[in-house]
């Protein structure tokens, strides 16, 4: 076949591809040049899942009449009109696409008046023909209905899928588009029924109002407001508490300037500020917005504009994912519950920094370690009644994870507080501890001591290769070791902490984690995971038997680590029951 101009009817319909997928797309184009248009309301009705109608009705500036004809030319836009512009685009619309490729695959009709304008003008469009202008009875604002869609391209209307799928894909991308515009009210109609109402909310405080209608109350409950800021950029939103993760990545929020986004930069951001909180397999909940200034980023990057591109991609993507590692540190007993909603600013102007680790001033960070390693197995009488620690109680009222009074089935810390009782599970709690003191001097080397004799780890020759490629990590850990053969390993230096420990055994039981490791997808990841597995497998383990004292230190080890809500691999330390739920079980007070 020889090589050929296309017709523009083809034309027409191969750039609509790129940008009209299915009914959603169309809303989201029209919405967004609503949005454009500084509506301050904006209707949307929809008929058999958008492909039978879909009508967008706003009150924005309106078009003039020698601007609709243009409307529906490829490449029309009134948002750009220099490289420079297009450099640092501020609006949601400006590549001049939407319009015309909506109307090659559709049945259209445009109305739109000014507010200096006498009469509003309509003009229609069926495919590839387009009528003249006329006059038409219209209120300040654009209406523009869709009817048919896809009328003219068989192939592209199998795919789509039923009513009830579209109508969800276009609930959920109007969701996204009120949560990037409080200020600005939203109704979406399926037929008769309202699928959403979102009036314009407060101006002073519209975006917790918006969360709260579209995310749902449950989220705002369980979720950290926070905002930081570095130099022209800020981050700020609503972060989901680790113990409030997902089965799926269905609650998961990005805008940037204004613009909802999917993009896997920031997705991925946000996954490795988790990382050190979140169990394996869950997935986060956020609502996130960033804002910076436009020249930093490309929109342009894909036609539906849902994937951006950053001047300075790693920049972007450490600070996120630092801001938000920070943010997650403090969910440690005491700082459990979130903060009212209402308390997040969302603008650029004061940011309450993270506070640092509370570390009593003196204690020496290695010493529970020590002690709940060294110790030898313990029998104590303890007093149920609670007389012995009523005093205690009262002189630790202010300690959130309370006063410890026995151990449960050898795993679990039963603890009494002012509120309630508190459950700990002890081996998850002590495996933060350590993560935490072996990161924060991981970085100027772990505490060590020499061996008189080195000791001999057997291991097999692939993780004993594996072992040696990482071993400055191991040496930064605290570790000297050496190849005596193929697969014989020499330890002549542990950490202090494996002090009277089985310390052949966990070299073991590291080196078999650690081999043949997942991709790393920072320059963190392997150190941070091999420590979290060192500390793993050196904290305490079910049946071991602690004394009174013991208890009480790692609880208040607790109260002092960062991130001590959530066990290195995303488990809960410790739940907490109040006097009034107890009451209840036993229905007391009735």
């Amino acid at each position: 076949m020889p090589i050929r101009i296309l017709p523009d009817e083809l034309i027409d319909q191969i750039a609509a591809g790129e940008v009209i997928e299915r009914p959603a797309s169309v809303v989201k184009e029209l919405v967004e040049n609503s949005l454009d248009a500084g509506a301050q309301r904006i209707e949307i009705d929809i008929e058999r899942g958008g492909i039978g109608l879909i009508r967008v009705r706003d009150d924005g500036v309106g078009m003039e009449a020698d601007e609709v004809a243009l409307a529906l030319q490829r490449h029309a836009t009134s948002k750009i009109a220099s490289m420079d512009d297009l450099e640092s685009v501020v609006t949601l619309g400006f590549r001049g696409e939407a319009m015309p490729s909506i109307a090659s695959v559709s049945r259209l009709r445009l109305l739109t008046r000014t507010a200096r304008a006498g009469n509003a003008v309509e003009i229609q469009a069926d495919g590839a023909s387009r009528s003249s202008l006329r006059p038409a009875a219209h209120v300040v604002g654009t209406t523009v209905e869709v009817r048919d869609l896809f009328f003219n391209v068989p192939a592209r209307r199998k795919f789509v899928r039923s009513d009830a799928t579209e109508a969800g894909h276009i609930a959920r991308l109007v969701e996204r588009l009120a949560l990037s515009r409080p200020d600005i009210g939203f109704r979406l109609r399926h037929g008769e029924r309202v699928m959403l109402d979102a009036p314009a909310g407060d101006p002073a405080q519209p975006l917790e109002a918006r969360v709260r209608a579209i995310v749902g109350p449950d989220f705002l409950e369980q979720a950290l407001p926070f905002e930081h800021a570095a130099g022209p950029v800020w981050v700020g939103g609503w972060l989901g508490l680790p113990t409030a993760s997902r089965g799926a990545p269905d609650q998961q929020f990005w805008f940037v300037n204004g613009r909802s986004v999917r993009d896997r930069l920031l997705m991925n951001a946000v996954r490795l500020g988790y990382r050190d909180v979140l169990f394996h397999g869950r997935f986060p909940a956020y609502v996130l917005y960033l804002t910076l200034d436009p020249a930093m980023v490309d929109v342009n990057a894909h036609p539906t504009k849902l994937e951006v591109r950053f001047r300075d991609s790693r920049q972007i993507h450490d600070f996120i994912f630092r801001a938000i590692a920070a943010a997650l540190s403090h969910t440690r007993p005491g700082e459990a519950e979130p903060q009212p909603a209402a308390a997040l600013p969302l603008t650029r102007g004061e940011i309450r920094e993270p506070s640092p680790p509370r570390y009593e001033p003196g204690r020496d960070p290695w010493a529970l370690v020590a002690r709940l390693q060294d110790a030898p197995v313990h029998s104590d009488a303890l007093d149920l009644d609670g007389a012995a620690g009523s005093e205690a109680i009262d002189a630790q009222a202010e300690q959130p994870l309370g006063t410890p009074l026995a151990q449960i089935r050898g795993t679990y810390i039963l603890s009494q507080t002012e509120q309630g009782v508190v459950l700990v599970d002890m081996h998850a709690g002590h495996e933060r501890v350590l993560y935490e003191q072996l990161k924060s001097q991981y970085a100027n080397g772990v505490p060590s001591q020499a061996l008189l004799e080195p000791l001999v780890v057997e291991l097999p020759a692939h993780e004993l290769d594996a072992l040696l490629e990482d071993r400055s990590a191991w040496e930064r850990a605290g570790f000297e070791l050496e190849a005596l053969g193929p697969a014989r390993l020499g330890l002549r230096r542990v950490p202090a902490l494996l002090s009277g420990a089985k310390i052949t055994e966990i070299v073991r039981e590291v080196a078999r984690d650690l081999d043949n490791p997942t991709a790393a997808h920072h320059i963190e990841d392997a150190s941070d995971r091999f420590l979290a597995t060192l500390a793993c497998r050196t904290s305490v383990h079910a049946n071991r038997r602690l004394s009174l004292p013991e208890m009480a230190s790692l609880l208040r080890q607790m109260e002092q680590t960062l991130r001590a809500n959530q066990c290195n691999h995303g488990r809960p330390t410790w739940v907490r029951m109040s006097w009034m739920e107890l009451d209840r079980l036993f229905l007391r007070g009735r």
